[in-house]
């Protein structure tokens, strides 16, 4: 499933550059604050931007919430507030909750409460998070540069036993696989000649408008 509309709760400087850069992508990104200060500056950069206590669960319930396809709690420094929220966003069904955590045990007890994906944002830059949430078989990405990227993509089930010469990347869309990380080990500038399977990864090179179109046309079959 490819999303379309985002909620973030919390506009600290994570939450903040992941939902400029969810915009820059072309989606529509709800901002969330308790801060109106924070949610004033912001409401020019987000689609729309709203200031609310969002350990309330009526607060929730008229915001439409589970109306949208990925909610992320991004809320800077209250463990309690973060927890709680999390909670409501589950109990009021969405389809999926992603939440940064503080520390190791905030991000085990948000896993236990069944968040979707826990996120360190000491490890995980907002721009990078932003490009795995929305593309279904983009694993990993790595900004090389202002346009080329390194990304890591699973093989779809459509592209099993098809070999590198049948997708022909370089000619179709100017990036090249670099390597294939099979369960047998990972293969480095593979050949022509080299076959797909299910749940392969590969590692591709290129411009991210050339990585996009092909990650496209994988969703696509």
């Amino acid at each position: 499933m490819k999303m379309k509309q985002f909620a973030i709760i919390g506009l600290g400087r994570f939450g903040s550059s992941l939902g400029m850069e969810l915009i820059q992508q072309g989606f529509e990104v709800l901002g969330i604050d308790k801060d109106e200060d924070v949610v004033d500056e912001m409401s020019n950069k987000l689609t729309h931007v709203v200031a609310a206590d969002c350990t309330d669960e009526e607060t929730i319930r008229a915001l439409g919430m589970r109306n949208f396809d990925c909610v992320i709690v991004a809320i800077g420094d209250d463990i309690q507030s973060s927890i709680l929220t999390t909670l409501l966003l589950k109990d009021c069904g969405v389809q999926m909750v992603v939440a940064k955590a503080l520390s190791d045990l905030h991000g085990k007890v948000l896993e236990r409460i069944g968040v979707d994906r826990v996120i360190f944002p000491e490890r995980e830059m907002g721009i990078r998070v932003a490009h795995q949430l929305t593309s279904p078989n983009l694993l990993d990405y790595i900004e090389l540069s202002k346009d080329y990227t390194i990304a890591e993509l699973s093989v779809p089930k459509c592209m099993n036993g098809r070999s590198l010469k049948d997708l022909d990347p370089r000619a179709r869309h100017g990036c090249s696989i670099v390597a294939i990380n099979k369960k047998g080990g990972v293969i480095i500038a593979p050949n022509a000649t080299d076959v797909l399977a299910e749940k392969d990864v590969m590692v591709i090179i290129g411009t991210n408008k050339q990585i996009e179109q092909f990650e496209h046309e994988l969703v696509n079959g």
